[in-house]
């Protein structure tokens, strides 16, 4: 490990003039050492990641880096400019250059000692040193973390690079000098109970080399002054430490710097989080950690999954593309699941904002303004018929997206942004040739894995740069469509048809045994994979300019069962006060109007504190909710809205009765189940939005179970 860096990979007098010439000069070195066997495709690799985002850091420094194929083992190269190179830091200028270059298949302690130089570089008195030191092996040594002066004199702030403290870092306010700043009761950085404020962050960049690293110790350092206890989960290419779910649980706030998906994300919500870039953190690390601190104030939370009932809005991004990227060791299953619910995560936006411009259209001009001609043609300012014409058709146009963007996510979800061109060719086309929703399915994993075994073929250095522009578009999009157009296209399109004529000939028994499950489904885990998947398959029914009636009976029973958990969970707390935590009354409130407009994720609080008991009372609720909707008959051509849009439901007292039946069932076996137990008394309550366990300890949010 000790030749990463030599004396001969160091130039304190670097005359390059542009961030590219720099490279290219200690680049050369590194050919010179045999650390590099190809200088244009290393370069053209710097580059890419470059184009990335910046690298330059506030306090003079750059560090370009990268992973190349062309790198045989892990290096580093130093150069000091008098003048200056711009790296685009927002202070101006660099002057101290580092190069890291890291092979495409570096191992675990080799990428440890690049981020421990990383880390090293938010310390002062390193880069002071760096700055006066005059010999090239003494700035060799320096960054080794081997001290020029003699042995009992080390040097002040020098921490050997070859020693990191590893992936995580957590640094407590308790941990050194000043750490009493953090334990006065009352003081600046204290949080409930006279203890410090705790914060639980998450740093990422995309090469997981540098600035990951360069954001955790600047994080953990402002902790330091400022009496916070931060604990940073480093997610670089040495691999990721998950934070214990206890640490978690008992933090105050959250930070994600990150430029790349944050992965397991969901494991923060319900907490204050300030979601930002890596380089945030890097260079105003004290402002990130008041903003959380006033978002915890204020009682600012994320929600699980994003809001929305049944997801059916996106809230803050927990569940979006390759959020939850499938990593190397989960399941195919598991990566299918997680590809899937990229697509599903991005389309719902769209139905919910079609599907209400359409219900507008209707409520204001009635159903018969699906045949109105086109707004463009003809339209009157002063009728309301062209004003409800305008409403649905925008709101058709938003629904023709949905195809598309399905197949473009779940592409995006496996291959990153190569994969949205031919996911939205993909999904297009299987609107074209009428294969639906099974179509746009399809397409995205088909383009998905198209973009995978292109990217797997090597390609000379000279086609690299118009890789990601011109050929992975043009190679993916031609297979995706003739897949779609001559392959499989036809029979997806018969499927679809079979799938819609099974539908439409559903009646009796078996419509209610299909609404008893799409309830069960919506109530599992309020808002999560195996609810979303019965709310896209409602909508994908009723995202047609003429839905049939099975399908709008669909729509129907999914949106009632998605509403009984949490005006379930408002009634219990009404009817039975005493069963509940003050943090549970309170959520209570909330919950009447969340339940009322359709957001299931209301129920969430309550069943953080108590899933054993909520879930499954709020799945038997959902069931009868769901079965007694289409025992009714009722219909709903609008995929949103709750109590809303009752006008526009068909057989609508019924409706509301079958939802308020399904609500009365789950209070009443929440009542009993929680009556069961011996209550505990004292238990510390939550702001909006987080429940607690009585018996967790004081602060700590429970994670949801299902």
């Amino acid at each position: 490990m000790s030749d990463m860096i030599s004396a001969d990979l160091v130039d304190l007098d670097l005359s390059a003039e542009t961030k590219e010439a720099a490279a290219r000069a200690l680049a050369e070195r590194m050919v010179a050492r045999g650390r590099v066997t190809d200088l244009e495709g290393f370069l053209a690799d710097v580059a890419a990641r470059e184009a990335q985002m910046p690298t330059g850091l506030d306090g003079g420094i750059g560090i370009p880096h990268c992973r190349s194929e062309h790198v045989t083992e892990p290096t580093l190269a130093f150069g000091r400019s008098a003048a200056g190179i711009d790296f685009g830091a927002a202070d101006g200028p660099a002057d101290l250059v580092f190069l890291i270059a890291a092979p495409a298949g570096a191992d675990d302690a080799h990428l440890t000692i690049l981020s421990a130089l990383a880390r090293q570089l938010m310390n002062a008195e390193f880069t002071a040193a760096l700055r006066s030191v005059g010999d090239a092996a003494d700035a060799a040594a320096l960054i080794r973390g081997e001290d020029p002066a003699p042995a009992d004199e080390p040097r002040a702030g020098a921490e050997p690079v070859g020693e990191p403290t590893g992936g995580t870092a957590g640094v407590a306010a308790g941990d050194g000098p000043g750490d009493s700043a953090g334990e006065e009761s009352g003081g600046e950085g204290t949080g409930e109970s006279g203890r410090p404020f705790r914060i639980v962050a998450v740093t990422s960049c995309p090469t997981g080399i540098a600035h990951t690293y360069m954001a955790a110790e600047s994080l953990e350092n402002a902790g330091r002054e400022a009496g916070v206890e931060v604990v940073v989960e480093t997610q670089g290419s040495a691999g990721f430490t998950r934070l214990d779910p206890a640490v978690i649980a008992a933090a105050d706030g959250v930070i994600l710097a990150h430029d790349v998906a944050v992965r397991e994300k969901d494991r923060f919500a319900g907490k204050p989080t300030v979601d930002t870039g890596v380089k945030a953190a890097v260079n105003r690390p004290g402002e990130l950690i008041g903003e959380v601190r006033s978002k915890a104030a204020r009682g600012e939370v994320t929600a699980a999954g994003g809001a929305g009932a049944g997801g059916a809005a996106g809230g803050d991004g927990a569940t979006t593309p390759v959020g939850r990227g499938g990593e190397s060791g989960e399941g195919y299953g598991t990566r299918l699941r997680t590809w899937l619910m990229s697509g599903v995560s991005y389309m719902v936006p769209f139905v919910a904002a079609g599907g209400l411009l359409i219900a507008l259209g209707f409520a204001i001009g009635g159903y018969e303004i699906n045949k109105a001609p086109s707004v463009m043609d003809h339209f009157v300012w002063t009728q309301a018929d062209s004003w409800a014409a305008l409403l649905y058709q925008i709101g058709g146009v938003s629904f023709a997206f949905l195809v598309p963007v399905l197949a473009g996510y779940i592409a995006y979800g496996m291959a990153d942004r190569p994969g949205l061109v031919p996911g939205f060719v993909g999904g297009s086309i299987a609107l074209t040739i009428d294969a639906g929703f099974l179509g746009g399915l399809a397409a995205g994993l088909i383009s998905g894995a198209v973009v995978l075994a292109i990217q797997r073929v090597r390609i000379p250095a000279a086609l690299r740069g118009i890789m990601p522009v011109v050929v992975i578009p043009l190679i993916s999009s031609a297979v995706v469509g003739f897949l779609m157009f001559v392959v499989i296209g036809k029979p997806i399109a018969s499927a679809q048809e079979a799938m819609t004529d099974w539908l439409n000939g559903l009646s009796g028994a078996n419509a209610v045994l299909l609404g008893a499950l799409l309830g069960l489904m919506m109530c599992f885990d309020l808002g999560g994979p195996v609810n979303k998947v019965a709310y896209t398959f409602a909508t994908a029914g009723i995202a047609v300019s003429d839905p049939s009636d099975s399908a709008m009976k669909i729509m129907a029973a999914v949106m009632a069962a998605g509403m009984v958990p949490p005006l379930a969970m408002a009634l219990a707390t009404t009817v039975r006060a005493r069963l509940f935590n003050a943090a549970e009354r309170e959520n209570g409130k909330a919950a009447w109007v969340l339940g009322a407009s359709f957001i299931s994720e209301g129920a969430i609080p309550f069943a953080a504190a108590d899933p054993l008991r909520v879930i499954p009372s709020s799945m038997v609720g959902g069931a009868i909710t769901g079965a007694l909707s289409m025992a009714f008959g009722a219909t709903l051509r609008a995929p949103h809205g709750g109590v809303f849009v009752v006008p526009l439901i068909g057989n609508p007292l019924l409706y509301l009765v079958a939802v308020a039946a399904g609500v009365c069932v789950t209070t009443a076996l929440v009542i009993v189940l929680k009556g069961l137990r011996r209550p505990v008394p004292g238990a510390t309550a939550q702001g909006p939005g987080g429940g607690t366990d009585p018996s967790a300890p004081s602060g700590a949010k429970q994670p949801v179970a299902a």
